[in-house]
């Protein structure tokens, strides 16, 4: 039976396929799991003063880095010890790779491209003041996200996410996500046949705010490796809708609603 409140070394793990997390590769073993790691492999850290890539050995030249945003101290400790202590107070579900969510917004089936209001009714109270924080930055003075999503990570659980893209159809230009408890690291990654992948490691401090918009949404896939996730990590990540689902587009109407419902700030786990 999988435990939605602790992460006791009994829960069961959510993975599947080839996700894989300390837990299920002591039942399993390491050997159960595919590897599919590129071979040839550039990397490069973000540099926030600049906004470039730089080349972590110097044997490569700078480029620009495009669609990173951060904002440091976005939260004080008080705030993140209050966040934490309101976010605790929910279930958390296990997730894939080690780690566990919390999810304010509606059900969504990105295959069939569907999307149920459900039992969704609100963002967290507790979201309010950030996000008319948030607000304040004239490149987020229009942000209205509808979608809420917490995760937990923990070296305990060998907690991380694999490269991916965000979709497009439901969630628009800019994620947004808030950094709590521990620093981490944010790696984008890019294949670039036939030299290899390139990675950029973007430092990511705890109490941050980090955004990802232009390239760094739509082309460069992001991750959290395992070795980046020194301690606790909990992080919110707020999305908001794609042109589609705006004033003109084909599903305006439900965005309307969906917008309704989040800027009530009366979301509670179901």
């Amino acid at each position: 039976m999988i435990s939605h409140r602790g992460s006791s070394d009994e829960d069961i793990c959510a993975c599947k396929g080839v996700r894989r997390c300390l837990r299920c590769e002591q039942v399993k073993g390491k050997t159960e799991f595919e590897t599919n790691y590129p071979e040839i492999v550039h990397r490069y850290v973000y540099d926030a003063e600049t906004k470039q890539a730089v080349s972590r050995d110097g044997s490569a030249a700078s480029f620009p880095f495009h669609g990173v945003f951060l904002w440091e101290n976005f939260i004080s400790e008080e705030e993140e010890e209050h966040l934490i202590s309101s976010i605790d107070q929910n279930l958390w579900n296990e997730s894939q790779s080690g780690r566990r969510k919390q999810d304010f917004g509606p059900k969504v089936n990105f295959k069939k491209r569907r999307v149920r209001l459900g039992g969704f009714n609100g963002l967290p109270v507790s979201s309010r003041k950030l996000l008319e924080r948030m607000q304040q930055e004239p490149f987020l003075s229009d942000f209205r996200p509808v979608e809420q999503c917490n995760l937990d990570y923990h070296p305990q659980r060998g907690s991380a996410i694999d490269p991916h893209l965000d979709d497009s159809w439901l969630w628009g230009e800019r994620l947004v996500t808030i950094n709590m408890l521990s620093d981490t690291i944010i790696t984008m990654s890019l294949q670039e046949a036939p030299t290899g992948e390139i990675q950029v490691a973007v430092p990511f401090p705890r109490r941050c705010l980090l955004v990802l918009y232009h390239d760094a949404r739509h082309k460069w896939k992001h991750a959290v490796y395992r070795q980046d996730v020194e301690d606790r990590r909990v992080c919110s990540t707020f999305r908001e809708l794609s042109a589609e689902f705006l004033p003109g587009g084909q599903e305006a109407q439900l965005g309307a609603q969906l917008l309704n419902i989040a800027s009530s700030f009366q979301g509670m786990q179901l």
